[in-house]
């Protein structure tokens, strides 16, 4: 069945679709900055205080924001519905989880922590779109008492002006190296260790095999590693084939930030490795 045909108007096919591929970059942004942190973890060290950081301004400036937003102008509609009742409200309980996992997370006492308190995270937050995706999303759509491109809207709205659920403005705050908008900044002192300035030698270059992410998810998923790399370090990325629309779309979002090397091409494997200047 087509969108369209899930939806009871254009604007609430279109909305549908954009609701779909905005969950798609949080939890593919998600994905990329766990698994970078897993890898640290298990490989460069004096990189996990770094990427921990910024896993949790992302769920601070990103994932909560959503939930709290959605919970103020999305959920009520459906809520109001006799079969999407009880649904609503274990959706609501999952964000109280998911914050608590935020939370947790962000005071965990060592690496090991962090990746189990991580990992958890993904798991949960990959499964709650799941279900708006595929339940909540398509019943609103498809109701024609009600605009689902209207609600969303007024979601994103909230977002936007830093509101969330509460009307109060919230920390637009980003972590060190990006600005309101995500755009990488110039990240002041240290390399990383990776360039002889009194960082740790030969730190583990981390990658990401993208062939573990499911489809949908990849590109937000790289997005979102190559943003917890800090200028003069690097990340390897695997690939089924080569990315050559992915580094397009890497140099249209960052202009001459990243370089290039291929150090596999294929026939199993694509690895490069993607050097921030």
């Amino acid at each position: 069945m087509s969108t369209l045909n899930l939806a009871s108007a254009p604007e609430d096919a279109a909305a549908l679709e954009g609701a779909e591929a905005h969950h798609a970059r949080l939890a593919g942004e998600l994905a990329g900055r766990v698994k970078m942190l897993l890898t640290a973890v298990d490989r460069d060290p004096t990189a996990v205080e770094r990427i921990h950081a910024g896993l949790v301004a992302f769920c601070d400036r990103s994932l909560l924001p959503h939930a709290a937003a959605e919970e103020a102008a999305l959920y009520p509609a459906a809520h109001a519905m006799f079969e999407a009742r009880l649904l609503i409200e274990s959706l609501i309980g999952e964000h109280r989880c998911l914050t608590t996992l935020v939370d947790t997370l962000r005071t965990a006492p060592g690496p090991a922590d962090a990746a189990a308190d991580a990992r958890a995270l993904q798991v949960l937050f990959e499964e709650h779109v799941a279900k708006e995706n595929g339940l909540v999303l398509p019943l609103l759509a498809m109701t024609p008492e009600v605009s689902l491109a209207a609600l969303l809207a007024d979601m994103h709205h909230r977002i936007a002006n830093g509101t969330g659920g509460s009307g109060v403005p919230q920390d637009q705050s980003n972590e060190k190296g990006h600005d309101m908008r995500g755009q990488r900044t110039d990240e002041p002192g240290g390399c990383g260790g990776v360039c002889g300035c009194g960082g740790a030698e030969e730190a583990a270059e981390p990658e990401l095999d993208v062939r573990e992410v499911p489809h949908a998810l990849r590109h937000a998923a790289v997005f979102g590693a190559l943003d917890a790399v800090p200028a003069g370090t690097a990340v390897v990325l695997i690939a089924p084939h080569d990315p050559l629309p992915l580094l397009a779309q890497i140099e249209q979002r960052n202009p001459g930030v990243f370089s290039v090397e291929y150090l596999e091409r294929g026939p199993q494997a694509w690895r490069l490795r993607l050097s921030h200047r």
